[in-house]
């Protein structure tokens, strides 16, 4: 290795900075070696590659430093390898030439990929995929939707907060809607997208010894008490452990299994009209068994 002083490292970096405002003085123009290592040669040219944009001074010189030393260090370590490992170099120059390969060809698939699939999926694509195949798709644990207010113990109109918020009437509704924000009362809403059980539960005053589905029997309204607070809930809908999954909770997962299909479709057209130009242009010989 040559050892390099302050100097010289100053004069690489000053060639460095003035390289990018193309003004690179005569005495720095030509392509001196840096350092020798395991039969390589660092170059002036190789430094001024790496050091990154708005690097100065002391910097610069700690960086110079820095890359060298891991040079030299990279340097031997390949020619021991070399040397420890001779008899394995065609099988590393195998596995070194197929990994190239295989980053050749997933480079074309992208490329057929990227300008022949088409990303958009309809409503109707996606029930359809889900249609047939509901038996892959099984709930791990129960999901519900439903509706959960919390209000403070002692609150007077608790019996007809209770009876607003299970009447299905448009008006009793409103009120129960007017009664919560003119209180200021907690109001947790799942009644349009299912959610998962244990997720409903966090709301209420529950305990996670304890098991609580019983409750997914009945969609009457139902009541909690804490210290502070009175809860009433409602579960509208239960879809139980074992049950299909709903499809509103699945369309993401419908849509990348629809897009895979559709690339792997695009891989195998394009590889299928690659490989039947080149039997009829005659590209393609195979030997006769």
């Amino acid at each position: 290795m040559l050892k390099m002083n302050y100097t010289t490292k100053i004069a690489i970096v000053a060639a460095i900075v003035l390289t990018g405002c193309q003004q690179v003085p005569s005495y720095l123009a030509g392509d001196a070696v840096v350092a020798r290592a395991g039969g390589k040669e660092l170059r002036q040219r190789d430094v001024r590659s790496v050091v990154p944009k708005g690097v100065a001074g002391d910097d610069s010189v700690a960086f110079v430093d820095m890359y060298v030393d891991r040079w030299v260090r990279k340097q031997l370590k390949l020619q021991e390898a070399g040397v420890l490992f001779s008899s394995s170099e065609g099988d590393i120059d195998k596995m070194v030439e197929e990994y190239r390969q295989a980053l050749l060809i997933r480079k074309l698939e992208q490329h057929y990929v990227d300008n022949g699939v088409d990303t958009v999926f309809t409503d109707d694509e996606i029930a359809a995929y889900y249609n047939a195949h509901k038996s892959d798709f099984r709930l791990d644990r129960p999901v519900v939707k439903g509706r959960i207010v919390r209000f403070p113990e002692g609150y007077r109109q608790a019996r007809r907060l209770k009876e607003a918020m299970a009447s299905k009437s448009v008006a009793d509704q409103h009120d129960f809607r007017d009664i919560c924000v003119k209180n200021e009362f907690t109001v947790t809403d799942f009644r349009e997208h299912w959610t998962d059980f244990p997720e409903f539960l966090n709301y209420l005053p529950t305990l996670q010894s304890q098991n609580y589905h019983s409750i997914l029997a009945s969609t009457a309204v139902q009541e909690m008490r804490d210290s502070q607070s009175h809860y009433y809930f409602q579960i509208d809908a239960v879809r139980r452990e074992g049950d299909v999954v709903p499809l509103e909770r699945l369309r993401s997962t419908i849509r990348r299994i629809l897009l895979n299909q559709r690339q792997g479709e695009a891989i195998r057209r394009h590889e299928e009209e690659l490989y039947t130009r080149a039997m009829e242009n005659g590209e393609i010989k195979i030997a006769k068994q």
